[in-house]
């Protein structure tokens, strides 16, 4: 495993130099794929050999489709330097901060160069990282060839406009990379829209022209001298007609999602209709929840050492040791500082999450702040509604994390278990405490069946929790305890 940046400090300006730094080192080993056969492969397999061949081209164009000519562009981001703010307190959370960086600007496609820290108590309003160290950073990015800045934040428009113009190459911010990343991943054709619905909300907040294009006083025949009474005048800027198509093109993508979001709530209806448990897969990017659904459920989705790897949730359905049915959904990762477009542009898929009867929740365990992952993932939690799930913490990749590490976890959190989605350790410990958690039938039941209607002891042993059957000349003699629907259906036959 490679070690940290190397640090050096010069007054209140940190420099990390990552010509050795892998960015993924402070994620863990990479968990490897999990087959579902011997000699069969997975969808998961074929997806990650799609997604790796067709990585962007360097030169090519990267302007939006539908509202050209603005400022913003899906990103090609190829030799970056990274900067932060460090507010004060502890360094460590600084160093994590910008190694998550490194690891998204890595996974949108880029190179990371350099890392910067500035000290001071609170991003400068005008350049994020203040006058005086602008002319650093722009040095910085001459010395290394540099042709984009991330900045470790999210930048106003007159901040990304100031600094561009002083540094005189892009500069991008942190949601703009996890937007890119989003759109490279996203698979589906919900996952697609909701990606895009974001950037085009992030990008309507931060419109900017380029010199002479902002204005354009008349249209037309309406800019000649014989135009005529009626036909002069201000026109309609660039900016304004790029607002309005940006705003046409938003609310096009609303009545799509809006459609989408019906069929998904049907099958969520179904779900509950027959009484099937749902159990959700939560947690921060990369902390190996897809290896884990493959791992419990032989369901091969794709499994990559990358952030936000898994955009469009996977459900699948798998069964008690007893025989009860329930669903296991994958689900997107959080991260801190998750952007407000993306957790709206997500939140019919993130309702899933609300509406499951269990959660879930993967912690890496070999991150150096597991801790801050529970906390920034709850955040998110409680801002789609779902805070007050009942919430299993599986501290994962146990077999790469500290043991005093893990142990600490352990206290600080009494509903948790250690598990390795690479080996398979704790895996058994982690399904028996899933079937305990989940939610019981309500009504406790004692019928004679006759044989002729076997398919509603078929429903108890599916939707139930048997406690008994005997078979007896009349018919089969079940006590079980049944959801309300199949208690009712079983009415007539009670004992």
């Amino acid at each position: 495993m490679t070690t940290s940046p190397r640090r050096t400090s010069t007054d209140d300006t940190t420099t990390y130099d990552t010509s050795t730094y892998d960015p993924f080192a402070d994620f863990g080993e990479r968990l490897p794929d999990v087959e579902a056969g011997a000699d069969v492969e997975t969808t998961g397999d074929l997806e990650l050999d799609e997604r790796r061949s067709l990585r962007r081209v360097a030169g090519l164009s990267t302007e939006l489709e539908d509202v050209t000519e603005v400022e913003y562009r899906r990103l090609r981001l190829e030799r970056v330097v990274l900067v932060g703010v460090w507010p004060g307190g502890d360094s460590t959370e600084a160093d994590n901060s910008l190694a998550e960086l490194a690891a998204l600007a890595e996974t949108a496609g880029s190179q990371v160069l350099e890392g910067l820290v500035q000290r001071r108590q609170r991003p400068d309003p005008a350049t994020f990282i203040g006058s005086g160290k602008v002319d650093e950073l722009r040095d910085i990015v001459l010395s290394t060839g540099a042709d984009t800045v991330v900045c470790d934040g999210e930048l106003s428009a007159s901040q990304l406009r100031n600094l561009e113009d002083r540094i005189g190459v892009k500069v991008v911010d942190r949601t703009m990379v996890i937007l890119d990343i989003f759109a490279q991943h996203a698979k589906s054709r919900e996952g697609k829209a909701q990606v895009e619905l974001a950037q085009l909300e992030y990008l309507s907040q931060r419109l900017r022209g380029w010199g002479s294009s902002l204005s354009r006083q008349a249209g037309g025949r309406a800019g000649g001298a014989g135009g005529g009474v009626g036909t002069r005048g201000p026109g309609e800027t660039k900016l304004e007609t790029d607002r309005r198509r940006i705003r046409t093109r938003m609310a096009r993508l609303r009545r799509e999602l809006a459609a989408m979001r019906t069929a998904r709530d049907t099958k969520r209806a179904e779900r509950r209709r027959n009484a099937v448990p749902a159990v959700s897969i939560v947690g921060y990017t990369n902390a190996g929840k897809s290896s884990l659904l493959n791992r419990l459920t032989d369901a091969g989705v794709l499994v990559e050492d990358a952030l936000f790897a898994t955009l469009d949730p996977t459900v699948r359905r798998t069964q008690t040791s007893d025989g009860r049915i329930y669903t296991l959904a994958d689900t997107v990762g959080f991260v801190r500082h998750l952007p407000h477009e993306l957790v709206e542009a997500f939140r019919s898929t993130l309702e899933e999450v609300a509406d499951a009867d269990l959660l879930v929740h993967v912690v890496d365990g070999s991150h150096p702040d597991p801790e801050g992952q529970l906390s920034a993932v709850r955040d998110v939690l409680s801002e789609i509604g779902a805070g007050d799930v009942p919430e299993i913490v599986a501290v994962n990749k146990a077999d790469a994390a500290d043991p005093l590490a893990t142990a600490r976890l352990l206290r600080s959190e009494p509903h948790a278990v250690v598990v390795s989605a690479r080996t398979g350790e704790g895996i058994d410990k982690l399904r028996t405490l899933i079937e305990n958690e989940l939610p019981r039938p309500a009504v406790e039941i004692d019928a004679l069946v006759p044989y002729d209607h076997g398919e509603l002891v078929s429903r108890v042993h599916t939707t139930g929790e048997v406690i008994s059957v005997d078979h007896v000349a009349e018919g089969t003699r079940v006590r079980a305890r049944v959801p309300e629907n199949l208690a009712a259906a079983l009415e007539a036959y009670t004992v």
